[in-house]
């Protein structure tokens, strides 16, 4: 049994085309549970589908969305429904029609059952006028330049570049998923808990496996570049990062906000003063 497990916060027109986009899949997904954090809306506007879905209402924490309780609340929903496939998709992201078969394929696969599964994401531009045409993602995307991206029929697997792994797009079985032990809930908000999450997989010996035919699609939306609408939060979970792993996560981040005046390095080469 799939699921696919999406984390919504606003951007529910997102969500519909993500939807439009496991319609056009090769292999639908047996259940879709969306957690919705503090977003009590989103029911309304969403549209019927043909498999069973299951909405999870989340509390924001504090001021801060609790991104990896969120994916944590997914997976527990899905597994408690029989799921042994656990797919997450980012709700910006559109999947390519053989997207969920081949994660399929490969959370089964005596090799790399046990495997943290990734897929390539290309990022859309701005959509034209009445929007994007999912018969026409693969003429408007590129993959991305900093991430691997086999060719359609084809895996890597390796056991380097963990760095590399985002959340945006990527699967497992639910054996793995036990194994890691889901997100660490002690990252709120933005930033750091997927590279937590993918340092523990490392540890453990798990292969990060490269799934060619996994392809989505990111949807286009205006970002900030450092995201400085994240600073408190990106210095928080860094430090926790840091604390845990005795290296520095998303320092080009880091050093950006330092720049313009928003962070200071300490003495100690902690970083503090949020401004």
């Amino acid at each position: 049994m799939l699921a696919v497990i999406t984390i919504v916060h606003g951007r529910h027109d997102h969500l519909a085309l993500q939807q439009a986009g496991l319609h056009r899949s090769t292999h639908r997904p047996d259940l879709h549970v969306v957690v919705a954090m503090d977003d009590l809306a989103l029911e309304e506007d969403l549209d019927p589908v043909p498999w069973p879905r299951r909405i999870v209402h989340l509390a924001r924490s504090g001021r801060h969305l609790p991104l990896a309780r969120a994916r944590n609340i997914g997976a527990q929903t899905a597994i408690a429904a029989g799921a042994t496939t656990l797919v997450f998709l980012d709700v910006d992201c559109v999947p390519a029609e053989p997207l969920l078969a081949a994660y399929a394929a490969a959370a089964t696969h005596a090799v790399t059952c046990r495997d943290l599964l990734c897929g390539p994401v290309t990022y859309l531009p701005p959509p034209p006028a009445g929007g994007y045409d999912l018969t026409d993602l693969d003429s408007l995307a590129e993959p991305h330049a900093a991430r691997p991206a086999p060719p359609a029929g084809t895996v890597e697997r390796t056991r380097h570049g963990y760095e590399l792994f985002w959340s945006l797009s990527f699967a497992l079985s639910h054996e793995a998923w036990y194994d890691i032990g889901g997100f660490d809930e002690a990252y709120v908000g933005y930033g750091g808990e997927d590279t937590d999450f993918a340092r523990r997989a490392e540890g453990l010996g798990t292969a990060l496996t490269w799934v060619g035919d996994a392809r989505a699609f990111h949807q286009h939306h205006p970002v900030s570049t450092p995201p400085v609408e994240h600073v408190e939060d990106v210095v928080r979970n860094a430090t926790l990062f840091h604390e845990r792993w005795g290296e520095w996560p998303m320092t080009g981040w880091l050093t950006a906000f330092e720049e313009r005046g928003l962070v200071r390095r300490r003495a100690d080469g902690s970083y503090g003063d949020v401004r």
